[in-house]
């Protein structure tokens, strides 16, 4: 099965973008996942083809339409009605990994791309099937960038992308910790050594280094991340019962 993404933008021409390049382009040409930019003009109904108005209330800047992206929403969903549909916006929910991984598990995606000062909000009342999501606590200038980023996370795990199935299961966030710190040839760079536990063959060894590390940066760069991690493993055994029950 093909993973296909549906892209609401008003600029088709960044996809695939750079995905049509390296991992990610070798799978498009593999048929491993494709995609279909859907550009939102197309359903504007004037002969300008607006697609924004100035905000309710006043303020800077233009709102994207309700009523265009709802159309724009519906023929996404006629062409695709089984995949989810996520729409790019700083006020969205931070997207995860764990979800990333359920995504990229289905049989696609459609994204919505913002522009200007966001999305009237009656799109999402209309639509409660949008998920609202973020890259980060940043803005961008447009979603576009946000949703590649999303698609290259999501295509990077299909089946056969990245050669081995176990490619991906020790990075960064899939245990919960940011990966351990990785180091190859030459062994002495101007005086820095490769440490000496990874040139020992100890596999065992090997192992608790790399765990040790991972937990020891994760709590040095990211206590939030170390904090959840923390009351994962602390988690009470009627709660592990619970969940093994279900």
């Amino acid at each position: 099965m093909t993973f296909h993404a549906q892209i609401l933008t008003l600029y088709p021409e960044m996809f695939p973008g750079p995905l049509g390049i390296s991992l990610a382009g070798r799978a498009l040409e593999e048929g491993k996942w494709s995609c279909t930019p859907i550009q939102i003009r197309d359903f504007a109904t004037d002969k300008h083809r607006t697609v924004d108005d100035t905000p309710a209330g006043g303020g800077a800047g233009m709102v994207l339409r309700a009523d265009i992206l709802s159309a724009a929403v519906g023929h996404a969903l006629a062409a695709a009605p089984q995949t989810p549909i996520l729409a790019m916006t700083p006020r969205g929910t931070p997207i995860t990994q764990a979800r990333i991984r359920k995504l990229a598990s289905g049989p696609g995606l459609t994204v919505i791309c913002g522009r200007f000062e966001g999305f009237d909000e009656r799109l999402f009342d209309a639509h409660p099937e949008i998920e609202q999501v973020s890259m980060g606590d940043i803005v961008l200038s447009g979603g576009e960038v946000g949703a590649l980023m999303l698609l290259d996370a999501c295509i990077r795990l299909l089946p056969g992308v990245m050669g081995a199935s176990s490619s991906g299961d020790e990075e960064s966030f899939e245990q919960g910790l940011l990966e351990y710190p990785h180091y190859t040839r030459p062994n002495d760079w101007v005086g820095r050594m490769i440490p000496e536990v990874l040139r020992s063959g100890d596999h065992a060894k090997i192992a608790t280094w790399r765990k040790q590390k991972a937990e020891e940066d994760t709590r040095l760069r990211r206590p939030d991340l170390w904090g959840r991690y923390k009351d994962a493993r602390v988690q009470p055994a009627s709660d592990v019962r619970q969940k093994n029950k279900d």
